[in-house]
């Protein structure tokens, strides 16, 4: 019973805490500006379950699709197994499936111990190419410091959570082979790996060391999938439950088509109308949308949603052709700059009030506009992305704040915004003198 208490209280504060920290970061995001993404459903399922899902753009580079491939499957499938875990623990029983569904269950338990030696292979492999071979995308100065530790902690807590498995099934299946178990009954539970694992490491030891270990496997299990579970939400692991919603609010417009500031529109759209009266009153008495982004505030909330959806694998840092050829901007940078500043602002405003103001922002003291310009907006970042995460729109949007709000551009944006206004078009020559490059 005091087992059974122990582990109900663990479930209780660890999906408690958990569904706390998943408040906070529902409420992060919804700071942001209002954004409409629910038309066009059919095909929003479409992409969400092709891209998060399926994987679809992770196949793009084979190698570190295959090895996501195995630890995403291991995820996922192993699922199974921690039903039955937390079952076993409230109950008190060991194995509640084995007897209702025999053969199923040996099937279902040897396929995720495959699937558990593959996640194994594939977690050391990537904490070489981070570690041993460097691979240039991991190893770029904005993972310096919590990044990378970040990385490099969830692989490890991996390997541990994997040896907690085989500890728990191993020394399961030497105590059942003798009849010791706390299965009843007595022979083989005949999974795959442990089958040969189980009798190989912990064949020669006594009972009482086999009870502890498989002891020490099943509550290393359940408490490294609870804190795991509460690590997520600040981690960029985060994506593992964010990529589905992410997907499915996709920008499924064409490339290269940007959103319209709307109250820049409803103000051309007056002054197209012969018939409208310049000096009515407004229809509103809403404080006017800021031209372009300074904070995250803002953004729309699917680029707040992007941010903790990034992945940091450095996929968009890699095919940015400004970052390519040495320039400051990293696509990647961004989405991490814009998380970061979004969780200091609402954590700002918790503890000190809804008018608390540090006096930062995303704009200038996280992104500085040396990375802003250097964007040439050609969306490679955005194809790129296996999660479909947008750094462009929030580039983009800085870049507005910075030309419609404090007039700054660089000096060759700036002769070419005069022409446009004084000639109708970037060059410096009059409207009447716009054909005569024909005739040369």
């Amino acid at each position: 019973m005091i087992s059974i208490l122990i582990f109900i209280v663990l479930t209780v504060i660890g999906f408690g805490f958990f569904g706390w920290n998943v408040s906070k970061v529902r409420a992060n995001i919804l700071l942001g500006r209002d954004l409409d993404r629910t038309d066009r459903k059919a095909e929003r399922w479409k992409v969400m379950t092709l891209v998060a899902l399926g994987q679809k753009k992770m196949f793009a580079r084979p190698i570190p699709a295959i090895l996501h491939l195995m630890l995403y499957a291991a995820f996922v499938i192993t699922q199974i197994e921690l039903i039955e875990i937390i079952v076993d623990g409230v109950t008190g029983n060991h194995r509640t499936f084995f007897a209702a569904l025999g053969g199923f269950y040996t099937f279902m338990l040897s396929f995720i111990e495959i699937l558990s030696i593959l996640a194994f292979i594939a977690t050391f492999m990537f904490l070489a190419r981070r570690n041993l071979l460097k691979v240039p995308r991991l190893v770029k100065s904005e993972l310096n410091g919590w990044p990378k530790l970040d990385a490099n902690l969830i692989l490890i807590a991996e390997i541990t959570l994997i040896c907690f498995i085989f500890m728990m099934n191993g020394a399961d299946e030497v105590l059942y082979n003798q009849g010791q178990s706390h299965l009843a009954g007595e022979g083989s539970l005949g999974l795959a790996m442990s089958s040969w694992i189980g009798p190989m490491l912990f064949g020669n030891m006594s009972l009482d060391t086999l009870h502890i270990i498989e002891r020490i496997g099943w509550w290393g299990h359940i408490l490294m999938v609870f804190g795991f579970l509460n690590f997520l939400p600040y981690s960029k692991h985060f994506h593992i439950l964010l990529a589905f919603p992410n997907t499915w609010y996709s920008n499924l417009n064409p490339k290269g088509q940007f959103n319209n500031i709307d109250s820049v529109t409803a103000e051309i759209k007056l002054m197209m109308d012969p018939n409208a009266d310049p000096y009515a009153a407004p229809a509103t008495d809403e404080v006017p949308q800021r031209f372009g982004a300074k904070d995250v505030t803002d953004l729309t909330w699917k680029s707040l949603l992007d941010a903790y959806t990034c992945t940091e694998c450095g996929r968009c840092t890699d095919v940015c052709p400004a970052n390519t050829t040495g320039k400051l901007l990293s696509p990647r940078k961004i989405m991490m700059d814009t998380r970061d500043r979004l969780v200091e602002y609402a954590d700002g405003k918790r503890k000190n009030g809804k008018d608390y103001d540090d006096g930062k922002s995303l704009n200038g003291d996280y992104v500085t506009a040396e990375e802003i310009w250097a964007c040439t907006s050609c969306n490679a970042c955005v194809d790129a992305c296996p999660v479909n995460i947008d750094p462009l729109t929030i580039i983009v949007d800085l870049r507005r704040f910075l030309v419609m709000e404090e007039s700054k551009m660089p000096s060759e944006l700036a002769g070419m915004n005069t022409n446009i206004e004084n000639n109708g078009a970037p060059w410096q020559f009059s409207p009447a003198d716009r054909l005569n490059w024909k005739d040369e």
